[in-house]
């Protein structure tokens, strides 16, 4: 967070315009690089960095599991003073290099995690985890009970208004981790990354819950963890939809209150 000053202008007080300070989200670049090489740039929200990385490379198909990484560092960039907004990995001798696609070789916006990708072929990467046979099943009740939860621990949002959030829920809903973000997909990636780090891959029967839309790219990143559920509290979208029918990945939506709806793979939710 940061502390700006604006001025606040109340029409329904008719008090007069007043200068205050306000705390205002963080949104800076972080470089990607595997073995010093540029791989990628996102906006983000400083914190958990490594988590983000972790989580990116995870949900791009570049790694498996933590196994597949040496090391993760942050390190100094190019900027006076500097910032350490960079992240530099060395993948493991028998882990392939990534191919930097050409198409995608710019930043990635804090609302578009896959800004650049050239075809929906290229983005519907293929998970090495089958979550079809997933046996989870949770009651509707309890769902209903986990938004209340991640907004709870949402602490940093309090003070901003500006944040997406992600959160990690076990089959009890029990929250495990929760990451926010100005980037709804950053803050998923650094649920996956810090998953990933902790060798609980694949995130076999939990749910996995954004406080905001269920979109393409976020379907996509639950099913390369692993994970059976994603749950929003606003909308999907069509392909969020389809993928999650493909993927066999339960997919909710309109978790508010004591309602919801549920576009794929309804047979995990009971009444």
């Amino acid at each position: 967070m940061n502390r700006r000053p604006v001025v606040r202008i109340d029409l329904e007080t008719g008090e007069a315009p007043r200068r205050r300070p306000d705390h205002v989200a963080a949104e800076e670049p972080l470089e990607i690089r595997i073995a010093r090489k540029p791989l990628a740039v996102t906006m983000r929200t400083p914190g958990r960095d490594l988590d983000l990385a972790m989580g990116f490379l995870l949900t791009e198909g570049i790694v498996g599991g933590a196994a597949d990484v040496v090391t993760a560092q942050l390190c100094a960039g190019d900027q006076t003073p500097n910032t350490y907004n960079v992240v530099d990995v060395t993948l493991a001798p028998d882990v392939p290099a990534p191919a930097v696609d050409p198409t995608r070789a710019f930043t990635t916006t804090s609302s578009c995690g896959v800004c650049g990708k050239a075809s929906i072929d290229a983005v519907r990467t293929r998970s090495r985890f089958d979550v079809s046979g997933d046996p989870l099943t949770l009651p509707a009740a309890m769902l209903a009970d986990l938004p209340p939860k991640l907004r709870a621990a949402q602490r940093t949002f309090d003070h901003t208004g500006g944040l997406h959030a992600a959160g990690l829920f076990s089959r009890d809903g029990e929250l495990l981790v929760l990451r926010e973000d100005v980037g709804r997909h950053n803050a998923v990636d650094k649920v996956i990354g810090w998953a990933l780090r902790e060798n609980r891959l694949p995130l076999t029967g939990h749910v996995l819950l954004v406080s905001g839309r269920a979109g393409f790219e976020l379907t996509q990143k639950a099913w390369m963890a692993g994970i059976p559920m994603l749950a929003a509290v606003s909308a999907p979208s069509t392909l969020a939809v389809e993928l999650a029918e493909e993927a066999g990945l339960t997919l909710v939506g309109f978790l508010r209150g004591q309602s919801m709806n549920v576009y794929a793979e309804a047979r995990r939710v009971t009444v």
